[in-house]
């Protein structure tokens, strides 16, 4: 029986929005590169026999465009899940998911720049609608925290891990009919894993982990069903749906992360964050919209 596009993209939403969860559930058991060498190991021994064959016949493409794979996997892999889990550290796993929802919105400020992509009305309305918002669930909503320049590092560091996950999606963009998906994939987190690996071995000695039963299943979590599982879904979603009506999807990442967090780590979902998110959301909404009017760079 074949699965309807909207369940395939919800349940890849609903898994990554489990992923901001679980980082912050875990936070105090096992350090953040830790966590994240881990997770990517676990990646690589469940999706290579699936992407084996794929990768044999498509390697000369990879080889082709190394550089461009590599960054890739430094900023897809490497960076913007080891920042995430970082950032969760300092911030609570609702924060953590509404900055997340600001990608497609850095993803236009950053094609603009780069790229000279021209802008519309409606993403220039929703880029500033967006900002407005981070701004607002950074700085818990209070004026004085932009008069003293003090936010939460925990948020700062997150949106870092948004921008890299942005050039990620950017480069995906411009590379996605030259670079092969599950190839591609597999080769970005296998370099991810060794990028991390020099810094799991400083952790390990470094600091103590508890090995307890939710540590495991936490790992075996982001590994299998956040990474492969929820891009599996996701993918399949996209090529039934088409790429443009899939992204509204992610706007439910923050709201599943957000439920999660209410119910299992009784977190507060405040009126600043409820405000700031709404901000965000509505403002990737709008700069989805079309508009002949062109704004030139």
């Amino acid at each position: 029986m074949k699965i309807p596009p909207y369940a395939l993209l919800l349940l890849a939403t609903l898994l990554w929005g489990g992923n901001f969860v679980i980082g912050r559930a875990v936070s105090g058991n096992i350090p953040p590169l830790t966590l994240a060498f881990l997770r990517w190991c676990v990646a690589f021994i469940v999706f290579s026999p699936i992407a084996l064959r794929q990768l044999k016949r498509e390697w000369p493409m990879l080889k082709e465009h190394w550089f461009i794979v590599l960054i890739l996997s430094l900023t897809g892999v490497a960076a913007f899940n080891t920042l995430v889990y970082i950032g969760l550290h300092y911030t609570t796993s609702i924060n953590a998911s509404l900055m997340n929802a600001f990608t497609p919105i850095m993803i236009y400020i950053l094609s603009f720049i780069f790229l000279k992509e021209k802008l519309s009305i409606f993403q220039l309305l929703g880029t500033v609608l967006s900002l407005s918002g981070v701004v607002f669930i950074i700085t818990g909503g209070s004026l004085a925290s932009i008069v003293d320049f003090t936010f939460n590092r925990g948020d700062l560091i997150v949106i870092a891990a948004v921008f890299c996950w942005s050039v990620y999606s950017l480069l995906i963009k411009q590379y996605a009919t030259r670079l092969p998906g599950q190839s591609t994939f597999i080769i970005t987190i296998g370099l991810g894993a060794i990028v991390l690996f020099p810094f799991y071995l400083y952790e390990t000695n470094t600091i103590s982990i508890h090995w307890e039963w939710s540590t495991i299943a936490a790992i075996l979590y982001v590994g299998i069903f956040a990474s492969i599982v929820a891009f599996l879904c996701w993918n399949n979603g996209v090529v039934q749906l088409g790429a443009s009506k899939a992204s509204i999807y992610l706007n439910f990442i923050p709201v599943f992360a957000s439920i999660f967090a209410v119910l299992f780590l009784e977190e507060q979902l405040h009126t600043f964050q409820l405000i700031g998110g709404l901000a965000v959301v509505a403002g990737v909404i709008l700069s989805g919209k079309t508009n002949k009017q062109r704004l030139h760079s």
